[in-house]
């Protein structure tokens, strides 16, 4: 099996490839609430354009992709990708990243392809800040198919953006919900990329401040082991059917074991989430379909990547809205 060895003697093996920027809801810590300018279709890739390029990747050595966007089920043609996706040998795993608003009626056929290992951008159980935070009146239907999915057996996480003064009266009600059900929320500190922020910020809710608030109502948690690349610290109250992670996205722990590289769908290939550089792979594909010129251009930015993202971030200049990086 081929391997991506990076410049700094990391594996890559995981794809993050957004299928659109374009979403149905309007999330505070993700864009302002104007929106942002989407793309044109003719400036995203198509499918056929995609698999190319995901089989380039698997090829390379990449054996799990995330689809992501902005929300990947509201571009029409994404079933007919992923069953085809499904197909690549050598791919392990392929799972989504979505705000489920819109994936129920795909839930038979997304279990019948394997793809069950479902990330859901759920920020509150209470339906009115749900509401207030994403901007649209959808959470009866994102609940719904949160259960629809865990009554068929996915592996379901919830991602909770941890924001002060909106929703962290959530944080002891999600640890709760996990302990009577077997789902994992995943507290995520907020990153600035919201398309309006200006600078560097203090952050109040810290990864830090989160596990000592959890400690504080419920005493003990237990530490559960996670892979070296986990961008996650799991824990587990005793007696409890589900299990919570904190994701320091804005600390960076996780930085120094990094296995994952970023696609968004317009072809923009990006090494660190942190960092505003990109290599076009949209010209590759459309101008030369060339699998080996493209697989000379993904490895060659992959032997220039940063140390960490805050390497990344003292070289960047801008920073783009969540919804165009890709999740």
């Amino acid at each position: 099996m081929p391997t991506i060895i990076d410049n700094h003697g990391r594996q890559i093996n995981y794809l993050r490839l957004s299928v659109t920027d374009n979403c149905n809801l309007r999330c505070q810590y993700c864009m302002p609430e104007e929106g942002v300018q989407f793309a044109h279709k003719h400036e995203l890739l198509s499918w056929e354009e995609m698999f190319l390029m995901a089989e380039a990747f698997v090829d390379m050595g990449i054996n799990k992709i995330r689809i992501t966007g902005g929300e990947p089920f509201v571009r029409k043609g994404l079933m007919d990708f992923l069953e085809r996706l499904s197909r690549i040998q050598g791919l392990d795993e392929i799972s989504i990243t979505t705000n489920a608003t819109l994936i129920g009626p795909h839930i038979s056929k997304l279990k019948e392809l394997g793809i069950t290992t479902i990330n859901v951008s759920f920020d509150s159980l209470d339906k009115d800040r749900f509401n207030h935070i994403t901007r649209r009146d959808q959470y009866d239907t994102v609940m719904g198919n949160i259960l629809h999915m865990m009554d068929e057996g996915f592996n379901v996480k919830l991602n909770c953006v941890i924001m002060d003064g909106k929703n962290t009266d959530d944080i002891i009600p999600f640890i709760n919900f996990v302990q009577e059900h077997s789902i994992t929320v995943r507290f995520l500190e907020e990153m600035p990329f919201n398309g309006q922020s200006k600078g560097k910020q203090n952050l109040k809710w810290d990864y830090i401040a989160i596990i000592e608030h959890i400690k504080n109502h419920f005493g003990q948690v237990e530490k559960l082991p996670a892979a070296p690349s986990s961008t996650s610290l799991n824990y587990k109250i005793k007696g409890a059917k589900g299990s919570f992670g904190i994701i320091p996205s804005y600390s960076r722990t996780f930085c120094g074991t990094c296995n994952r590289v970023r696609v968004s769908a317009k072809g923009e290939m990006q090494t660190c989430l942190y960092a505003t550089e990109t290599i076009d792979l949209k010209s590759l594909l459309r101008n030369y379909v060339n699998i080996s010129g493209l697989k000379f251009s993904i490895h060659t930015a992959l032997q220039t990547r940063h140390k960490d993202g805050f390497e990344a971030e003292e070289q960047s200049v801008t920073k783009k809205s969540m919804t165009l990086i890709g999740g």
